[in-house]
């Protein structure tokens, strides 16, 4: 990971300290103490125990780095900042799908906090990309694996 910005929204902001703060002072204690019982098995060489603890404790410490760099790159979007009349990261969009008149509710936020099972979609995905900008009203289309899908932009929220 580069030095890039990351945009978050105060939310975003706040969960990702939270994850650090548990990785720091919960998830690091267990995997010692996990590592230390393991010792305490003996033979350390065919020990799976020991070995999926010291494997845990690297994707911790490999997460905890992310994390901080991250929250040190971080620039937060407040939401005096979102414009109602185009599509930014922090607007809450709603599109119809001109195809099958389907209409979803998405929030923009950057990659870092993306979640589709919560309705948000990073700017950097096709949907996101596509209507990154974008004024109410305006049809956009979306390449998609399965073709190009159209949206309308129906409504631009905080």
């Amino acid at each position: 990971m580069s030095d890039k910005e990351v945009l978050l929204t105060p939310d975003g902001l706040k969960r990702l300290e939270e994850e650090l703060e548990n990785l720091k002072s919960v998830k690091r204690r267990e995997v010692a103490e996990r590592i230390k019982i393991a010792i305490g098995y003996g033979d350390i060489s065919e020990n799976s125990e020991y070995e999926d603890a010291k494997n845990e404790q690297a994707f911790i410490e490999g997460r905890i780095i992310t994390l901080e760099k991250m929250l040190r790159n971080a620039r937060i979007i407040n939401n005096d900042e979102i414009d109602l009349e185009t599509v930014s990261i922090g607007s809450t969009v709603i599109v119809e799908d001109l195809e099958y008149g389907d209409t979803m509710e998405f929030t923009i936020v950057g990659t870092a906090e993306s979640d589709p099972q919560q309705n948000k979609i990073s700017n950097e995905s096709p949907v996101g990309k596509a209507i990154i900008g974008k004024k109410k009203g305006t049809i956009v289309e979306v390449n998609v694996p399965a073709g190009i899908i159209q949206y309308k932009i129906v409504d631009i929220k905080k």
